[in-house]
C-alpha cells in the first residue's frame, strides 16, 4: 500500500470558487428522507425481517427499471474537479474498500474478511455501530494492528440520527466520545442518511454518508461524484472530507437483486477507471457466507467478493492506488495546503 436526482426537500449546496469545496449555509436544512420511510423506520421493529426482505424487493425492482437511464452508472458523475492534478505515483484510479458492520453477526466476522482480504493483497476499513452490539476491544486493536482502518458507524442504527437537531447534538456527543477512545477520525453514516451542515459537528476528518448514485436508498439524493470533496461550514473553519461510495452496495445487488455474478461491479468499475476517479466500495461482512454453505436469506457467498478482488488484481494490477479512507483524507489535505 502506498503510504501516505435530487429531492425538493434535499441540502442546498452552494459551490463556492475552490472546486469541490462545498457549503451548506442554509439554516432550515433538513434531509431528505421521504415519509414512506420515516414511517418504515417507526414500525421496523414490529416488522418481520422476512417481510422486511419481500418488500425492499418490490421496491428495489420497480427502483431499478425506472431509475436505469443513472445507475448503476450516472454520465454526469464523471468529472473530475476543475483543478485536478491526479493520484499519486500517476495512478489511473483510486481504489479504496471499506466495510460497514450492521450487526454482532458481521462484527464476528470481521477475521474472516480481514484474512481474504490479506491474502490477496488489499486493506480496508471497518466501521462499527458504537451501540448496538458488543464491540471487543481485542478486535478494534487487531484491526489497526494488521493494518486496517477503523470507523465509527454511527451510535445506534436506527433511523433517528438526523431526525432533529437537538437528537443529533446529543448523539453526536457521545460518537465524537467513541472517535476519540477508539483513535480514528473517520465515520460512515448509517443507512447513509446525512446533513453535511450538522456533520460539521463531528471530530472527523472524512467521512462516507454520500454516493454518485444509488436510487435505492432511504436518502435516494446522489451526489454526481466519483471524486471525494471538501466540505465546509459557512461561518466555521472546520471541514471534512466526503468520500462518496461509488460502487454499487453488495446488499443491494445480491440480497436484494439476487445478482448471480459480478458483472455490474465490473462493468461500474471499467466506467470509473476511464473517468479517473475513485472507486469507493462499501460492502458489509454481515451478509458474507464464508463456509461454502447454503447461503441464509440475508447472505450471498464471499467468492463473490473474492472473486471481484482477483479481477481487479489481474485487470488493473498497475493502474490502481490502493489505500485507506484515512491516507486518502491525508493526500487531499496535503493538496489542500
Amino acid at each position: 500500500m502506498t503510504p501516505i436526482s435530487s429531492s425538493k426537500s434535499a441540502p442546498k449546496l452552494m459551490y463556492t470558487n475552490t472546486p469541490y469545496h462545498l457549503e451548506t449555509p442554509t439554516p432550515g436544512d433538513r434531509n431528505s428522507l421521504s415519509l414512506l420511510y420515516r414511517l418504515f423506520y417507526a414500525f421496523k421493529p414490529a416488522i418481520p425481517r422476512y417481510i422486511q426482505l419481500f418488500l425492499r424487493r418490490k421496491i428495489v425492482m420497480h427502483k431499478r427499471a425506472k431509475y436505469a437511464h443513472v445507475w448503476p452508472i450516472d454520465e454526469s458523475a464523471g468529472h473530475p474537479p476543475l483543478t485536478w492534478r491526479g493520484w499519486p505515483d500517476n495512478k489511473k484510479f483510486a481504489f479504496v474498500l471499506m466495510h460497514d458492520v450492521d450487526t454482532q453477526a458481521g462484527h464476528d466476522k470481521c477475521r474472516y474478511l480481514m484474512d481474504l482480504e490479506e491474502k490477496l493483497g488489499f486493506r480496508s476499513t471497518f466501521n462499527f455501530v458504537a451501540e448496538r452490539y458488543r464491540i471487543s476491544p481485542s478486535l478494534l486493536d487487531e484491526i489497526k494492528a494488521r493494518g486496517f482502518g477503523l470507523g465509527v458507524h454511527g451510535l445506534k442504527h436506527d433511523g433517528k440520527l438526523f431526525s432533529s437537531r437537538e437528537l443529533f447534538l446529543q448523539r453526536a456527543e457521545k460518537i465524537n466520545q467513541y472517535l476519540s477512545a477508539w483513535g480514528t477520525r473517520g465515520f460512515s453514516s448509517p443507512s447513509m442518511l446525512r446533513n453535511f451542515k450538522w456533520m460539521l459537528d463531528l471530530n472527523i476528518d472524512y467521512g462516507t454518508s454520500s454516493f454518485d448514485t444509488d436510487p435505492f436508498e432511504p436518502q435516494p439524493d446522489g451526489i454526481k461524484k466519483i471524486f471525494p470533496f471538501w466540505v465546509n461550514g459557512a461561518h466555521t473553519q472546520k471541514a471534512y472530507l466526503e468520500l462518496p461510495y461509488t460502487m454499487p452496495q453488495d446488499f443491494t445487488l445480491f440480497v436484494l437483486m439476487k445478482e448471480k455474478d459480478t458483472r455490474i461491479w465490473e462493468s461500474k468499475l471499467n466506467w470509473i477507471a476511464s473517468k479517473g476517479g475513485m472507486v469507493m466500495m462499501l460492502t458489509h461482512p454481515d451478509y458474507m457466507n464464508y463456509n461454502c454453505l447454503k447461503s441464509l436469506p440475508e447472505e450471498y457467498s464471499a467468492r463473490f467478493y473474492a472473486g471481484f478482488l482477483k479481477w481487479v488484481k489481474a485487470e488493473y494490477r498497475k493502474d490502481y492506488w490502493h489505500v485507506l479512507t484515512a491516507q486518502v483524507a491525508e493526500f487531499y489535505r496535503q493538496q489542500k495546503e
